[in-house]
This record gives C-alpha cells, structure tokens and sequence, in this order.
C-alpha cells in the first residue's frame, strides 16, 4: 500500500523508543521512575471537580457543546487575561477555547499555512510547533530557542534566505523542553520584528503559571503595545490546574486570526464536552490558592532534583520556570547523543527522561527531566542514577552499547 503523503512527512516518534524500553522494563518487574512525560501528577482542585459532578447529568448539558467556548467560559479566560497580564480581550472575537493549546495549535496551522509556507520555528522546541505546520503543507526553518539578543540577527538570516518570505514566527516561553523565560523586553523586539517583516506571532504560553520567582512572573507577548495586531497566544489548563487530561485551553489575541481558527475548528469539533468547560469557568475565576501551592510543591521538588542529581555527578541547570529542567548529557556518555542514553538510564538505572532529540535536531545533546514524581522518588532517581555512573566508571563497555544505532 503506497504511504500516505502526510503521514510520510512526520519522523518516527522518539519517545515511542523510550515508552518501548519503559515497557519492557516494567514488565521484566522493574519500578521505573517517570521522569519522561510532562504529565502532571498532583490532582486537580477539588472545587473544579465539586463544580464538574454538579454539572454532570443536568438537562441540556449532554448535547453538543460550542465548538468556541462557552460564553461564560470565554469571559473567564478573558478576566483571567486582564488580571494577570493587565490585557484587555473581547471575548466574543478574541477568545476561542481550544482541547488543549496542543489541539490549538495544529489547528490554527491547518487555517493560516499554504502549501510550501515557510514557517520559524525555535529549535530545540515542543514537537507540535514544527509537526503541526508540516502536516498542514508548510516548511519549517529552524531559528535558536533562547530569548537573548543573539535571535534576532539569527531571525534576520532566516527571513532574508527563506524563499518563499515566512509567514510566521513561534515562541513559547517559559519553554519546553528549556525552561527559558522571555523578557517584557525581548517580546517588544520580537513584534517590532515581526511588524516590520510582516510576521505572524504565535505564542505558547501554557507554563504561564509555574514560575519559582514570585517577584517575577512570565509575561504575555500581547503587554507589548501592537501585540495585538500580529499575535495569537496559546495557554493551557493542564498544568495550572493540574486538568491534564481534561483538555482544555485557549487561543487569544488578533481578531481576523482567531476568527480563522474558530472557522476551522467549527468543521472538525463541537467543543469540550460541556461540564468541563463549566468546570473549568469555575477554576479560572475561583480561588488562586491552588496555583500557589502548586508552584510551591514544583518548586521544591526542582531544589530536590538540581541537589540530589548534583550529589550523584550529574549537575542540573536550575529552571526558574516549567515542570521541566533542560539537561547536558554528562561527557562521558554524549558521543551516545540523546536516544540511547535514555535507553540506558530505563536499563540501567530505573530512570525514564525524554530524549533531547524528540524536540530536534539542536536538543540531542540534552535531556529534559520532568519533576512529575514526588521528593522521595526523585532523590531514589538520583541513587538510581549515582549506581549507574558508578558502574560505567569501573566497567562502561558492559552498558554502553558499541553500536550507537543498535
């Protein structure tokens, strides 16, 4: 049977290689530590629950729900905005709610992208910013994932040697898999390059709130003046509230492009399923108590990590933001690059991390570690982590395969 043309432009999905080896391991009796998926495991909020179970079963509330939101939950998301950000939103005609910023984010590619498109997208970067526009026909060119300076001249090649001329341009800070935050001050450089270029602005923005300096929370993209002429902002409610698999999130900003992903998600859904959206209406304008202590248990749980991992000969650059840290392979293994080191940590050491290589090409000589298990299991990955090392000091050819392809 002859391959489909999109499917034949998506690569094998890395991490599919890391969850084969977990399984395996799992089923040879081992008890692996998750420090893979970026998938939260403190519950959700027990008013947002109450606000479901109340909601469930209530006349009406099992038919087809808005393909855009509800009303009351577009204006949550629009107080939620104006709150935090100080932004100013129409709900009517700048808020859409998306099945997660992921869904969101494939859909509002599937809207803007022409066949052949090109496309900026950071590398290393979250793998929907890049599949997303490849599935939709467009191509992508990579620019650097860190908000410093150096990106703009780095943006500047890509526009001028890209033919045809980009259409748009992703960011997502705080990041994953990097934990790089922006600055209030990068995002105004980042739209005056984007106004005079003529770019679209597509901001992820789902780690909005995990943060660890209180003095100093992430910004929106859309605080800069003009924003709004240019810019579509992705969030999420999967790591606010912990409501991962609830998919629920947002699109917000410039008026003709929301209007074209409302257009297209109105064909392919009818929206969450109606007591989530009012579940989580209740979240964004309920108490924020649940935020903080959700912040404060991410928090100590990177102390632990950059501390035990530090003890054990791996040392952790410290994230000031995500659920995530962004780390170098140790020396000794990098010639494995990021794939079948991770096979080894899961043999070896008990231990499941992301291989850099599934958020691109420039992330394989990293790993991104996920603080999604509690105190305890961490240090245990840590000692896990120390024996391995250990072991490949005194005997590395019985654990480092010679074939780096096997």
């Amino acid at each position: 049977m002859t391959d489909f043309h999109r499917i034949k432009r998506l690569p094998p999905y890395v991490f599919e290689q890391v969850n084969r080896s977990k399984a395996a391991a799992r089923a040879q009796g081992a008890d692996i530590i998750d420090l893979g998926m970026g998938n939260p495991d403190l519950p959700t909020p027990k008013h947002v629950i109450d606000k479901l179970v109340e909601t469930i079963g209530k006349p009406r509330t099992d038919r087809y729900s808005a393909s855009k939101g509800i009303p009351g939950l577009r204006r949550a998301q629009a107080a939620y905005y104006k709150r935090r950000f100080g932004v100013t939103l129409n709900p009517e005609t700048q808020v859409v709610a998306t099945l997660g910023s992921k869904e969101g984010f494939a859909n509002m590619a599937q809207a803007i992208t022409a066949p052949g498109d090109v496309v900026l997208v950071p590398n290393p970067s979250y793998p929907i910013h890049a599949f997303g526009f490849l599935m939709a026909g467009g191509v992508i060119r990579s620019v650097p994932a860190e908000p410093t300076p150096a990106f703009f001249p780095a943006l500047e090649r890509a526009v001028q040697h890209s033919i045809p001329k980009p259409i748009a341009v992703v960011v997502c800070y705080p990041s994953n898999p990097t934990a790089y935050v922006a600055s209030l001050d990068f995002y105004k450089d980042l739209i005056a390059f984007a106004k005079k270029h003529e770019l679209i602005v597509l901001s992820d923005l789902a780690y909005s709130e995990v943060y660890f300096d209180d003095n100093n929370p992430p910004p929106s993209v859309l605080e800069v003046d003009g924003a709004m002429d240019v810019t579509v902002e992705f969030t999420s409610m999967s790591k606010t509230f912990s409501m991962a698999g609830w998919r629920m999130g947002f699109a917000v900003g410039n008026e003709r492009l929301i209007t074209a992903l409302t257009r297209v998600k109105s064909y392919l859904d009818y929206g969450a399923y109606t007591p989530i959206q009012v579940a989580a209406t209740t979240a964004l304008n309920g108490p924020d108590d649940c935020i903080r202590e959700m912040r404060d248990i991410y928090r100590k749980r990177r102390d632990a990590l950059v501390e035990s991992f530090g003890r054990a000969g791996w040392q952790i650059p410290v994230p000031t933001a995500s659920m995530f840290a962004w780390v170098p392979i140790p020396e000794k293994f990098q010639h494995l690059g990021s794939l079948e080191f991770s096979k080894l940590l899961v043999e070896h050491a008990s231990v499941a991390v992301a291989p850099g290589i599934g958020f691109g090409e420039y992330g394989d000589d990293h790993v991104r570690i996920a603080i999604v298990e509690n105190e305890q299991r961490i240090r245990q990955a840590a000692r896990n982590v120390r024996k391995f090392f250990d072991a490949a000091e005194n005997n590395l050819h019985n654990v480092v395969p010679l074939n780096k392809a096997g």
